[in-house]
Formats: C-alpha cells, sequence, structure tokens
C-alpha cells in the first residue's frame, strides 16, 4: 500500500484532482489518500494557508499531489513554521511566501522542478514531435522573494544563485535524465549580462556535466533560447534553468504541444516529491465540468513512477493516448465537447480493458 497526501486546491483543483484520483485507483494500486486542505479555506479557520499538518504529512508520506491554487498579485503568504520538520531553534515563528506553492517547495526543499512536454496525437498544434524535459532549481534566483521598498517608489529584488544550491539541482538533473536515457541537457542562462549570478550557475552546471560524458552539454542565452524552442523544439532534449527562467520557458514548452492543459509538473526533494498540473486555479470555470484534466491524469502517471508502479504508469499514459487519438470523448480546449467526468471515464473505461 502506499500513502499519498492529496491537495485538491482551488477553482478547478478539486474536480481535476477527483479526476487524477479516479484514474490512479482505477490501475488497481493499492492507495490510501490522505486529503488535507490548503488556501482561502484554512487560511480563513486556522489563520495559515499552509497548515503545519499538511507539511508534516507530506513530510511523513514522502509523498503528495496539489491541485492548482488560486495565487493573489499583491501581498504575501504566510506561513506559521511550527511543524516539525521547519522547528529551528530561535527561528522566527512565521515566515512570508509570495504563493503557497513557494512556501510548499520551500518548507520541504523540493529543489528541482521537472516538467515533461511531449506531443500527443490528436492534440491540434504546430508540432507533432516536440519531447522536451525541462528542469528548473526550485529555491532561489528572483523567485525566492527577496524584495523590499529602498525608498518611496522603488522597489528592489535580490537575486540569489549559490554554488551549493546549483549543484544539487544540476546533479539531479543529470541523473534524472540518464535513467530515462536523455542524450542532451542545454544550460539557460544570461551570464553575458548577470556574470555573477548566472555565470555561476553557468559554471557549475559545465562541472557537474563532466561527469556524465553519455550526455552531451551545451548552453544558450535566455532569449535566444525562447528563439530557437519557437523555430526548432526538436533539436532540444533537456532544458536545465534557474527559477525564474524555468518558470518561463517551461510554459513556453507547453505552448508547443497545446496548451498549459497538456503537460504534468512534479517538485522533488531528496526526501520528498510533489506532483502538481502546472495550469493555474481557473476559478471562473469551477464546478462546470468544462475543464480538461489531462495534466493532472499526467500527475498522476508521474506519480506511479515515482513510487514505482511502472506498468500502471505506462497504462495511464495508453489509456490517455488512445482516448486523444479517438478524439470523441475529449474536452472543448482539445477540440471535443466532453466534460471533465465524461472524458476521465473514457480513460478509466479503456484502462480497465488492459
Amino acid at each position: 500500500m502506499h500513502r499519498i497526501t492529496l491537495i485538491p486546491g482551488e477553482g478547478i483543483g478539486p474536480e481535476v484532482s477527483a479526476a487524477m484520483q479516479r484514474v490512479v485507483d482505477a490501475t488497481g494500486v493499492n492507495i490510501q489518500w490522505d486529503i488535507e486542505q490548503v488556501g482561502a479555506i484554512p487560511e480563513k479557520e486556522e489563520g495559515t494557508p499552509l497548515p503545519a499538518r499538511v507539511l508534516e504529512s507530506i513530510s511523513k508520506n514522502k509523498i503528495g499531489f496539489k491541485g492548482p491554487i488560486t495565487t493573489p498579485f499583491g501581498g504575501s503568504y504566510r506561513v506559521l513554521v511550527n511543524w516539525e520538520g521547519g522547528r529551528k531553534p530561535g527561528g522566527p515563528p512565521v515566515r512570508d511566501y509570495p504563493s503557497i506553492s513557494v512556501g510548499l517547495r520551500k518548507e520541504l526543499d523540493l529543489y528541482a522542478n521537472v516538467r515533461p512536454t511531449i506531443s500527443f496525437p490528436g492534440i491540434q498544434s504546430r508540432y507533432e514531435d516536440v519531447d522536451l524535459l525541462s528542469f528548473r532549481e526550485n529555491t532561489e534566483d528572483l523567485y525566492a522573494g527577496i524584495e523590499h521598498w529602498v525608498t518611496d517608489g522603488v522597489a528592489e529584488s535580490i537575486k540569489v544563485i549559490t554554488r551549493k544550491a546549483t549543484e544539487r539541482f544540476a546533479r539531479f538533473s543529470f541523473q534524472y535524465a540518464k535513467a530515462r536515457g536523455r542524450k542532451k541537457m542545454t544550460a539557460v542562462h544570461k551570464s553575458n549580462i548577470m556574470k555573477l549570478t548566472d555565470g555561476l550557475f553557468l559554471s557549475v552546471a559545465r562541472e557537474v556535466a563532466e561527469s556524465f560524458p553519455d550526455i552531451v552539454f551545451e548552453d544558450k542565452v535566455v532569449d535566444n533560447m525562447c528563439m530557437q524552442l519557437v523555430i526548432k523544439p526538436q533539436d532540444y532534449d533537456c532544458l536545465l534553468m534557474p527559477n525564474l527562467y524555468g518558470d518561463i520557458l517551461s510554459d513556453l514548452c507547453a505552448g508547443l504541444v497545446g496548451g498549459l492543459g497538456v503537460p504534468p509538473g512534479a517538485n522533488i526533494g531528496d526526501q520528498v516529491a510533489v506532483f502538481e498540473p502546472i495550469h493555474g486555479s481557473a476559478p471562473k470555470y469551477a464546478g462546470q465540468d468544462r475543464v480538461n484534466p489531462m495534466a493532472s491524469i499526467l500527475c498522476g502517471a508521474m506519480m506511479m513512477e515515482h513510487i514505482g508502479e511502472m506498468g500502471a504508469a505506462g497504462r495511464i499514459q495508453e489509456a490517455l493516448r488512445h482516448v486523444l487519438a479517438e478524439g470523441r470523448h475529449v474536452t472543448r480546449d482539445l477540440g471535443g465537447k466532453a466534460g471533465t467526468r465524461e472524458m476521465t471515464e473514457a480513460i478509466i473505461k479503456h484502462l480497465e480493458k488492459t
């Protein structure tokens, strides 16, 4: 039996999370779901959007799934650091984070974000043979949220890149790529301008690459990388990126294969992994049974692979491919007329035949 923390999320989160849960359960793998809530409800009831029990649950189970969460454009989230893994003698009782997702990654040290972007049959896009694996460092860079007012009308954000964080992230990424037979890693940077921060990221990536001679290593300046991906994405395999570039370019990669409703994502650390779709919570569509559950279902497949249930992972992917190729039970964004539940049922029906 596997125990997995399930955070349904907000907006459309509960719908796509339920779709993932039903599909994973249909594989026959014995899963015990530990359901926890984050966001507006616990903030109102408990004074924090990320309660200690959620962190403790994920830390204990070692694996979790998080549905999309609504992130405000202004202000920050105050997280009560009173869980065992976050207790530090003399440390602050609370920490402020720009989002719940950032808080989860920082508190659980989920330092590597992994997003596979693959072309699927039946999904209309400009390209047919994209197969990219994006690696994004999760804990520092401008996304660390170190910001302050210098004076009235002047705000400053501090970009932090460290050798320690970059080295462990790069080594994880190369190991992950090697285990899956990938052949090339492209480090993305802007070291021609940010010579110290991005320069450090690039130099450490080069050092780590020397330990993986079977993987071709190259680097690209981030603006050039954007152009290259739009012109010829088939020339690239794995992308190694600092936090901000990784967030932006992984969304660009999603656009190459049909949009944010297609690729899954994972946040992985040495002890814990949390899987999540890369799209937002889209509250205006909540409860309408119309959103695409594909990204969440593929997250379920990634989770199964992570816990060693390779057969279940493969069956989920094959069932999804069948439904997409058939095209009769897919949601509107994929060119069909089905609702979330109908598409999920079609995937389960095919899954149960295999």
